[in-house]
């Protein structure tokens, strides 16, 4: 490239920029989409694009989600899936990190653990579902089980991998330093390790979230998946998108929570 080509290019590198930094640093932009997608959802129910049993105009979902507040049925269904897949979570998190930690230390625990374990995690979740039946019965251990397995797979990969992006050169300088083994995964492999880590934890929410609405949609008395069950037999698709609209948010504002989380884990993580 010539002097007289590359100052062109400089040039206007330079002149976009102020566009590209619009793009980048507006906050508006993320809801672009999901604006457009309300107003084509408002516009077509007002105008009879689809028929209003098919689907709800935004009023009456709106007005459903203040009538199931004000009688309370929000609230105890919401607190039965929170509960449920906190519990299913933490279960199949802390096993996760578990595993994925003693394969990604151990050799010997890879070579033994690891084909197996990538045999298993083929077969989705629902595939355990009729084994899972029978024994755990059609109660609250069956949803743990089902959501801990849906959060325990990711986890435990995104640790094992998590563990092998350790920086090389900085174990290296940690072994000249005489660094132990465990002052090594402290001090080097676990704050490095601290991106992957809580990426793993997000996708293991996200796949048990869904697990739940799926587990509750085949056996439960409530809980929002049961709201979507129970909303679908009425033929109340208000009440489905309602409860739709609430499984949407909770997840949202708790893959915000991980992500604050994370901001906050990282300010100590070393450079």
């Amino acid at each position: 490239m010539s002097r007289a080509d590359s100052a062109r290019w400089q040039a206007s590198r330079a002149a976009d920029w102020p566009a590209v930094a619009w793009r980048v640093t507006n906050p508006l932009l993320p809801w672009l989409l999901p604006l457009a997608l309300f107003a084509v959802w408002a516009v077509g129910a007002q105008h009879g694009w689809v028929s209003q049993q098919v689907l709800p105009p935004p009023a009456y979902v709106w007005e459903t989600l203040r009538d199931l507040a004000s009688s309370g049925d929000l609230w105890v269904n919401t607190f039965a899936s929170l509960q449920r897949v906190l519990a299913g979570f933490a279960a199949g998190a802390s096993l996760g990190l578990v595993l994925g930690g003693l394969m990604g230390l151990s050799r010997s625990a890879r070579a033994y653990l690891l084909p197996t374990f990538n045999a298993l995690v083929q077969i989705p979740v629902l595939g355990w579902l009729p084994f899972a039946l029978l024994l755990f019965g059609i109660g609250e251990p069956l949803k743990y089980a089902l959501i801990a397995l849906a959060a325990l797979v990711p986890v435990t990969l995104g640790t094992l991998q998590a563990f092998d992006q350790a920086p090389r050169n900085l174990l290296e300088v940690g072994r000249v330093y005489g660094f132990s083994r465990w002052q090594a995964i402290g001090q080097i492999v676990l704050p490095a390790a601290v991106p992957t880590l809580f990426t793993a934890l997000r996708l293991g929410f996200t796949k048990a979230w869904l697990s739940l609405v799926v587990v509750e949609l085949v056996a439960s008395s409530e809980g929002l998946g049961y709201l979507i069950v129970y909303g679908r037999q009425l033929f109340q698709l208000d009440l489905v998108m309602a409860a739709v609209v609430v499984v949407g948010a909770l997840g949202y504002a708790i893959d915000r929570l991980f992500d604050a989380a994370e901001r906050r884990l990282s300010l100590w993580r070393p450079a």
